[in-house]
């Protein structure tokens, strides 16, 4: 057999192999990342330093300037989704 041909698919192979792995952690992390942000907005006492301890009219206007509606969400809520938009975490 042609060692080049054989080195091709070996090199593939482990190209191939690598590529899964890191994209399996990718995914593991992601999913790591999700649990935690719904473990620290779960509650107002988990997420206190930004729920309660933020001034409500910083809050307002920092989310409505990255386009987050506010008309009747609560505080919890919005800070969530500014958190998630701004890659929080």
């Amino acid at each position: 057999m042609d060692e080049t041909k054989r080195s091709f698919f070996k090199n593939a192979f482990l190209e191939i192999a690598r590529d899964t792995v890191s994209a399996f952690q990718e995914g593991v992390n992601e999913v790591k990342h999700r649990e935690d942000s719904e473990q620290f907005f779960q509650s107002y006492e988990s997420s206190y330093a930004l729920t309660l301890a933020y001034p409500d009219d910083i809050l307002l206007e920092t989310a409505r300037m990255a386009g987050i509606e506010t008309e009747g969400r609560d505080k919890r809520d919005i800070m969530k989704e500014l958190f998630e938009k701004k890659g929080g975490f």
